[in-house]
């Protein structure tokens, strides 16, 4: 054996002897590890020996949907709501850049566009381009 790598415990050979982590080649196989890594995640309280697993599982899913899936650009409002989604925010927590919740609410629902430095503090604070929020703006 290589030296520098541990002995892989029996648990992890079980781990690998049962669901062998493979380079994903179709829709079938990427369906078939999510389901195991989901399998796994159900558990709770992930050993060890399971953590090292879902990250070579967590691997070979995202080359594959990096090769594969095509990732449709969101811009506006799409993105705004991705954003907030993604970061784990409400509408409250952007009061300091849109002046009121209400106001958050309206951009979302199309009844209200966003000022310039609105757009550039979004842009900041998400760290993206301000092009994205273009088709928000107030013209």
């Amino acid at each position: 054996m290589t030296s520098g790598l541990k002995t892989p415990s029996s648990y992890y050979i079980e781990l690998i002897t049962f669901f062998p982590p493979r380079p994903i080649t179709n829709e079938a196989e990427l369906i078939a590890t999510q389901n195991r890594i989901n399998h796994i995640l159900d558990k709770g309280n992930l050993t060890q020996d399971e953590r090292d697993y879902l990250k070579v599982l967590a691997v070979l899913v995202y080359d594959y949907e990096q090769q594969h899936e095509i990732i449709p650009p969101l811009k506006g409002i799409e993105l705004f709501e991705a954003l907030l989604e993604e970061s784990n925010l409400e509408p409250k927590d952007l009061i300091s850049i849109c002046g009121s919740e209400s106001k958050v609410l309206d951009i979302l629902s199309g009844k209200s566009q966003l000022t310039e430095n609105e757009i550039q503090a979004l842009a900041d604070f998400f760290k993206i381009s301000p092009t994205y929020f273009n088709d928000l703006i107030i013209k």
